[in-house]
């Protein structure tokens, strides 16, 4: 098959997970090639992620690896078997393909655990809140453009309302909560879609208040999100150039330790609904 021209993350993520399989049997790409019956550039384009891989042979490949995790080998042959062109392709060559590939993870979450600092969580922002976050991008981009970004941001929303949505853990600090992206007016009404949207079964908001102190990665904004098993979880981190999308095993246990540091010191969720009514009221018009 022709060689993909632009990779996904999840697309690169199920690659390197094949190449993980071979290294767990102890295999170079020569020895994998002669136990598989393959061409070693094959095995190695198919690790990078280059060639797509069906199903089956993901098996075949998990089985002469000797694999014995069979919820880790089905939740690889379901990434592989994955034909389903989602919503976020019809904004590709538009926005950055970071974005693509966020809404790419959370669509296949098996759960989601954000914490926020200075901005609320994308999947809970209100449109007026967005077109003032968008508004104050630089460079600033056309109105064309920030009609889109704000259209993706809007459609990521559309998670929470799946009859299969994810669990949502949001820690959103109170510097986020006291911003007023948009004037009083837009932010009062964000922190009520807040406690609104705190409503949802699938969907926990906590608050991380200034009187907590310190937290682990304070100064980062970050979206861990569950795979289908936890060898797949995937954690998204915002950088002033982008978006880095970690996976590696120390990565993962660091984070969610930090994340589960950061949920203790968090308020819990009836006391953070009185605590954003309360900013919200303060607010003057």
């Amino acid at each position: 098959m022709p060689p993909r021209k632009l990779l996904t993350v999840r697309q690169r993520r199920l690659g390197s997970e094949l190449r993980r399989l071979r290294e767990h049997a102890g295999l170079t790409l020569a020895q994998a090639a002669a136990r598989l019956g393959a061409d070693r550039t094959t095995i190695s384009n198919t690790e990078s992620g280059r060639f797509g891989v069906s199903s089956q042979r993901v098996r075949a490949w998990a089985e002469h690896y000797k694999c014995p995790d069979a919820a880790y080998v089905d939740a690889l042959a379901a990434m592989a078997g994955e034909r389903v062109s989602g919503w976020w392709e019809h904004y590709r060559g538009e926005l950055v393909n970071d974005a693509l590939d966020l809404a790419e993870l959370e669509y296949h979450a098996a759960g989601i655990r954000s914490v926020q600092v200075m901005y609320m969580p994308g999947l809970l922002q209100t449109e007026d809140y967005a077109r003032s976050v968008f508004a104050e991008t630089v460079p600033q981009p056309s109105p064309a453009r920030q009609r889109r970004l704000l259209s993706h941001r809007l459609q990521r929303r559309d998670l929470l309302d799946r009859c299969d949505s994810p669990a949502c853990t949001f820690l959103i600090h109170e510097a986020a909560l006291r911003m007023t992206f948009g004037g009083p007016t837009v932010a009062r009404s964000q922190l009520c879609h807040l406690v609104r949207e705190s409503d949802r079964d699938n969907v926990t908001i906590r608050v991380i208040p200034f009187a907590a102190g310190g937290f682990p990665f304070a100064s980062s904004s970050a979206h861990y999100v569950y795979g289908a098993v936890p060898q797949l979880d995937t954690v998204q981190v915002d950088t002033a150039t982008g978006s880095a999308f970690l996976d590696a095993e120390t990565s993962l246990v660091n984070w969610k330790a930090a994340l589960d540091r950061t949920e203790e010191r968090s308020l819990e969720p009836e006391r953070s609904r009185d605590f954003i009514r309360r900013i919200a009221q303060s607010m003057e018009a």
